[in-house]
């Protein structure tokens, strides 16, 4: 047992990642069967309620408006985080600048440049 059974790289790196595909693929199934066995999931009805036609434009709306509240949560956590006292966001608003897009094309024609000098 103290020589190696074989030094050939390539028959060493193909067993470690047959070994390393088949674990992973046991592990597959095992989170498939506590998927299939779990108790606490909930069931699934067996056909949703359709709602009405008209009903349909009120709860995109108020989708979209979700979103938005999402975001200003989203903006205000990361506002405290830096360290910010943050009473209430009042508006979110996206600011569009000519200058920034500018810069931007600047920025990725100069990235451009660079690579071609190489």
């Amino acid at each position: 047992m103290g020589q190696p059974v074989t030094t050939n790289p390539l028959l060493i790196m193909f067993i470690n990642m047959t070994v390393v595909f088949c674990v992973l693929w046991g592990l597959s199934l095992i989170i498939r069967l506590i998927k299939i066995i779990d108790p606490t999931q909930k069931k699934k009805l067996s056909e949703p309620a359709q709602p009405a036609p008209g009903a349909q434009e009120p709860q995109a709306a108020a989708a979209a408006g979700e979103d938005e509240d999402e975001t200003a949560v989203i903006i205000a956590a990361a506002v405290a985080a830096m360290g910010y006292r943050v009473i209430s966001v009042t508006a979110v608003r996206p600011v569009v600048s000519r200058a920034w897009r500018q810069a931007g094309r600047f920025e990725g024609i100069g990235n451009q440049l660079r690579m071609a000098e190489r």
